[in-house]
């Protein structure tokens, strides 16, 4: 069954392309707005609902559409991509020295508007102390400024990961364990076959 990644998001080609299977990207441009009262879950949800059913509601066949939505919460602030070089320091002074948790959204949909699958998946992340001059010097490389709470685990910003509590690659942007999970029970993906090969 055709699968399609709606993201233009460069790490979660990255992941999924790992698996080894084929998958066609296409992007959904939909307004990231935080509702009042809206948790961050509850966020994280509906936004990577609305990216997968934004695409399939463009296409026509037996396609299954994966969307999805990371953001950064510490102490109940959403941080999402900082906008300018100020905010992104302002995020980087929030999470120094700090615990703060990781949450992906994920959606798996077919044409149209038939949801099979939600859940979120929540890492644990902790970052050092951060020294002005490093927060100064991360944000001169431009990387936090495409990234959800102004930092990216799977590059310079690795530099101040102290420890990570559950799935790396949800912190990057995309749970593989447990979408490959939910992509195996629904039929739609078989990695390996029984005989152990790929």
């Amino acid at each position: 069954m055709p699968l399609i990644l709606a993201s233009s998001s460069p790490r979660r080609k990255e992941l999924l392309g790992r698996l080894g299977i084929e998958f066609e990207v296409i992007p959904s441009f939909i307004d990231e707005v935080h509702h009042a009262g809206e948790s961050p879950e509850d966020f994280a949800l509906r936004v990577s609902s609305d990216k997968a059913l934004h695409v399939a509601a463009c296409l026509n066949g037996d396609y299954v559409v994966v969307g999805a939505d990371t953001i950064v919460v510490i102490n109940g602030e959403i941080l999402g991509k900082p906008r300018d070089a100020e905010e992104a320091k302002s995020m980087l002074e929030k999470i120094s020295g700090r615990d703060h948790r990781v949450i992906t959204g994920f959606s798996i949909v077919k044409p149209k508007d038939q949801i099979l699958h939600r859940e979120y998946v929540e890492s644990r992340v902790k970052i050092k102390t951060l020294a002005p001059w490093e927060i100064e010097g991360y944000i001169k490389t431009l990387e936090p400024m495409d990234k959800a709470g102004a930092y990216g685990a799977q590059g310079i910003g690795a530099f101040m990961i102290e420890q990570i509590q559950g799935s790396y690659t949800n912190v990057v942007g995309l749970p593989l364990s447990q979408m490959v999970d939910v992509l195996t029970g629904l039929g739609i993906l078989k990695l390996f076959s029984e005989d152990g090969n790929s």
